[in-house]
């Protein structure tokens, strides 16, 4: 899923995490040289890391929060990795802090400080293995572009209800194997130009969520990026697992060059 908080197509949240990282696991091991070699000097040098780790991981967060909400696909497994990533670098945060206020003022600090630090660099850790995760797994922040597949689309309408037909494209708008994701209020909708013709469907993969509009699109069948599931767009039955449960598609129709999508849900015969 392309990052919403990107400069030149480059996702920033990645770009800045380095920083609070190489800080305050800079401050961490310092501290611990300091207090083992007896060199008082080299815990005031580690305190100015661990102010800039707060800072610079506070800066870091803003592109994270904005790609955990609109980046991350809803109720899918990257979104409960995303959730405990957020949680673990923000427990790893407040431990730092703690540690930060105990040095009150110039020397050792007391012990416990020491050890707030290896317990939040620990906790920073076991979260960056989770953003490993869901960048490379998960590919959050990637924006895919295939054979004359086009950069990546969104369109965005209003909230609809179950059976109202919307105008959601002209019919030239997408050439054959593109997709464009349709956000109808909290509905999350592929709209896909096949050999046939024009074909709509749900955007989550029936196994962990993943966004199939991020995916490939070849003679009529869908492939979810993260685990290779298949899907028949127009049927929306499963091709290829691990995905054992269909999709629902949508009725397209054209009408004075634009294509419409009723919102009626449709899943696979049985």
């Amino acid at each position: 899923m392309r990052s919403k908080a990107s400069l030149s197509g480059h996702p920033i949240h990645p770009m800045f995490v380095g920083f609070p990282v190489a800080y305050l696991l800079g401050s961490t091991a310092l501290n611990l040289w300091a207090r083992a070699s007896g060199r008082r000097r080299l815990h005031d040098t580690a305190r100015d890391l661990n102010t800039l780790g707060l800072a610079s991981a506070c800066v870091a967060a803003v592109p994270g929060i904005v790609d955990y909400f609109y980046a991350v696909p809803p109720q899918s497994s990257a979104k409960d990795r995303a959730t405990k990533h957020a949680l673990g670098n923000v427990s790893a945060l407040m431990l730092f802090a703690a540690a930060r206020a105990g040095r009150t003022g110039n020397g050792t600090p007391p012990a416990w400080t020491s050890v707030l630090e290896v317990a939040g660099a620990a906790l920073m850790t076991a979260a960056g293995w989770m953003g490993g995760t869901l960048v490379f797994r998960n590919q959050i922040g990637v924006d895919h572009q295939y054979a004359d597949a086009g950069k990546w689309r969104e369109h965005a309408l209003p909230a609809a209800d179950d059976g109202d037909v919307l105008d959601v494209a002209a019919e030239g708008d997408l050439d054959v194997g593109q997709m464009k994701l349709l956000h109808i209020g909290d509905r999350r909708i592929v709209l896909a130009r096949t050999e046939s013709g024009y074909r709509a469907f749900q955007d989550a993969c029936t196994h962990k969520g993943g966004p199939l509009a991020d995916g490939a699109l070849i003679c009529g069948t869908v492939q979810c990026p993260w685990h290779g599931s298949q899907f028949d767009v127009t049927t929306g039955e499963v091709k290829a697992g691990p995905a054992k449960q269909a999709i629902q598609t949508y009725p397209v129709s054209s009408e004075g060059g634009r294509i419409l999508v009723q919102l009626t849900p449709q899943l696979a015969a049985r």
